[in-house]
């Protein structure tokens, strides 16, 4: 047995000792201030991070740090409430370990949400984008230095990395809830600062419509080990430079909450329409 399955099995029995009756078939990322939807779910069992083997521990205000299994609509889903980030000093290969556990807890469908900053000028805070592809700024790829051909590919496509059926069921959903939804191309710096008027100018023009510090890392990994991949961005803020105003995590918070009804609708909905793929 390699490294990587003995680790995956030590991570695996933790959870399972809360109580696992179902296999989750859907997992969710929750960005910061997104945990709301976390209160939806049905017959909870959870887990402190800090309790499972391997995991890291978010440094972030808006991240809970819990894992939650659960279900709604008898859908079995697996949550994130909360997630880590590069610019905490961790590795890529830490931060996107728990997609790999969550694919072995069962999921074969992932959304990933985030707060993001809108570098679209048709955009407006508290917009909800559905990502139709990703630029990595990020300096580095989660994959680097993978080894283990056996278990996952070392290359792989990155042409349709986010599920278009799933991003047609969003929308499908968002018409239905009267949820105008934005889709648009996610770049991803690694911050922790926010980034210059200068570099959201180099953003817009080489096609990005949002920005973020997250989302990229856990969306690669998550096609690597064969997941469906859907991202949701939460447009909190008008990227630095496009108004003339100061950019602070405060203001991520705030308009997260303020978007958080329109959020959870949109969420629910998309859950209770895959619930009825699994039936």
């Amino acid at each position: 047995m390699s490294e990587y399955s003995k680790k995956i099995r030590r991570s695996l029995k933790s959870i399972q000792k809360i109580g696992v009756k179902n296999k989750p078939k859907v997992g969710l990322i929750l960005g910061s201030g997104l945990g709301i939807i976390a209160d939806e779910f049905e017959n909870q069992k959870s887990i402190a991070y800090s309790k499972i083997p391997y995991f890291p521990t978010s440094t972030v205000k808006g991240h809970a740090n819990t894992l939650i299994l659960g279900s709604i609509y008898d859908l079995p889903v697996v949550v994130m409430k909360g997630r880590f980030h590069y610019y905490e000093g961790y590795d890529l290969a830490d931060i996107t370990y728990p997609v790999r556990v969550l694919k072995e807890l069962g999921i074969d469908t992932i959304i990933i949400t985030n707060a993001a900053g809108g570098v679209n000028k048709n955009f407006k805070v508290g917009d909800l984008m559905i990502m139709t592809d990703h630029i990595n700024l990020m300096g580095a790829n989660p994959l680097r230095g993978w080894a283990d051909e056996n278990i996952y590919p070392r290359f792989i496509d990155m042409t349709f990395g986010y599920d278009v059926k799933l991003q047609k069921l969003a929308q499908k959903v968002g018409t239905k809830n009267r949820i105008k939804l934005q889709k648009g191309v996610y770049a991803a710096m690694p911050g922790p600062s926010y980034e210059t008027p200068a570099e959201i100018k180099m953003l817009s023009r080489i096609g990005a419509d949002a920005v973020g510090m997250s989302t990229v890392p856990e969306a690669i990994v998550a096609n690597q080990v064969g997941l469906r991949v859907m991202g949701i961005s939460l447009i909190t803020n008008m990227a630095a430079g496009i108004l003339k105003q100061k950019l602070n995590h405060k203001e991520v918070i705030e308009a997260s909450e303020k978007a958080r009804d329109k959020f959870v609708k949109l969420v629910k909905g998309i859950l209770k329409e895959l619930a009825k793929e699994y039936k």
